[in-house]
């Protein structure tokens, strides 16, 4: 068994670290391009924080969840080179955001996003949950989907409902990776679905438009993980499996519930079988333990680097499980407060963080008069890919 760092900390490093970091943008509440229409009573910044990025050359994307009332878009725009504390730009229009105007008779918009996931087609794959306020009554609003934009037209080109097979009265979709490597790219890939709150790993065969579930101890909550302290403040949320990163070359998925200290992996190979017969062995492994919980990963494809965030050490920090090679890459007791998700950009070789100070979002004491909410960058060094490595490359 892997064992991932436990980290920490030393006042001669801290000036090292954050050289290595640029804050791309930052709020203290997210401000919006609002319509002339559009009802300023229903907008509730101390309820609105972003939980998934997407990074195209001249866009990010970003993702706001209706956890509670008050969230104007649950997807936006900003521009790469846009101004500190930029207003957000629904998208692709106000059109698709009812529900943050009081409408929530209607489906044929976005209700309530996490994460997106861009493919090889340069389109846009939006994991809509369907689900309003899921922290304070978890309202279910519309059957979840997935909504495909094409970012050439910013028009959307395909919609999935995922079937009730595959739902639970409580499940809460919340991330989605897209795998082109093994049957090809677009149209003939794969999607892996977290259910975060009704623990399960969802698969779309998008050629065959079929769908199975997977369900394993390793995607639920742990009871005893599930109070988390960041900056002094604590709260307790029992969240299943939502992290995902997706390696081709090892051919494996990685995963985490937030309420673990554990990160798992499963072979792909193991996932686009087919439905699981009833009773079979699921070859869940796994990979390593962190110092603390954690939400977001992400993972370089070219080095298979995998990306983590240990929230109680406000910390960003790499481990490779082929060569087993640990680093810290960020601390800072402030501007890394819950990071939401981790993102690898191929284009700049860097790692796109999200910011959140969640905790405070949770317990109502968020103050919109500091920053709360960043988009950070992490330039890495470049890396050569291993040449080879073993199949096996986890210790039981």
């Amino acid at each position: 068994m892997a064992y991932l760092p436990m980290l920490m900390f030393f006042g001669c490093c801290l000036s090292t670290l954050a050289a290595k970091s640029q804050i791309i943008n930052e709020w203290p509440s997210l401000t919006f391009n609002f319509p002339s229409f559009y009802d300023y009573n229903n907008y509730k910044p101390e309820n609105t924080l972003f939980t998934g990025i997407e990074v195209t050359p001249d866009r990010i994307f970003l993702a706001m969840p209706r956890l509670r009332l008050g969230v104007p878009a649950t997807l936006a725009t900003i521009s790469r080179r846009g101004v500190v504390g930029e207003p957000l730009q629904a998208y692709p229009n106000w059109d698709f955001h009812p529900a943050g105007q009081g409408n929530n008779n209607s489906c044929s918009g976005l209700t309530s996003v996490y994460r997106m996931r861009m493919d090889s087609c340069n389109r846009l794959w939006v994991l809509d949950s369907g689900v309003m306020t899921s922290i304070d009554d978890f309202t279910r609003i519309c059957p979840p989907k997935i909504v495909i934009f094409d970012l050439n037209t910013d028009l959307p080109v395909q919609t999935i409902q995922l079937p009730d097979n595959v739902l639970r009265p409580a499940s809460l979709l919340t991330n989605i990776v897209i795998d082109e490597s093994i049957r090809g790219a677009c149209d003939n890939s794969y999607a892996y679905i977290t259910d975060t709150a009704a623990p399960g790993l969802i698969v779309l065969d998008t050629l065959q438009g079929n769908t199975w579930r997977f369900i394993h101890s390793s995607m639920f909550p742990d009871p005893d993980y599930s109070d988390y302290t960041v900056a002094g403040e604590t709260f307790t949320l029992m969240d299943g499996i939502v992290g995902m990163a997706h390696s081709p070359r090892l051919g494996q998925l990685f995963y985490q519930p937030l309420a673990t200290l554990k990160i798992f992996s499963v072979p792909t190979s193991e996932l686009v079988k087919g439905p699981p017969a009833e009773f079979a062995p699921f070859r869940v492994s796994l990979a390593g333990r962190k110092s603390s919980q954690g939400l977001g990963i992400a993972l370089n494809p070219y080095d298979d680097t995998l990306f983590f965030s240990p929230i109680v050490e406000t910390s960003v920090a790499s481990w490779n499980p082929v060569t087993n090679e640990q680093k810290l890459l960020a601390y800072d007791p402030v501007a890394l407060q819950f990071p939401a998700e981790l993102r690898y950009v191929a284009a700049d070789n860097s790692v796109y963080i999200l910011s959140t100070r969640f905790q405070k979002f949770f317990l109502r004491t968020v103050n919109i008069n500091e920053v709360n909410l960043r988009i950070i960058r992490i330039q890495l060094p470049k890396s050569r890919p291993q040449q080879s490595f073993p199949n096996k490359f986890f210790l039981k």
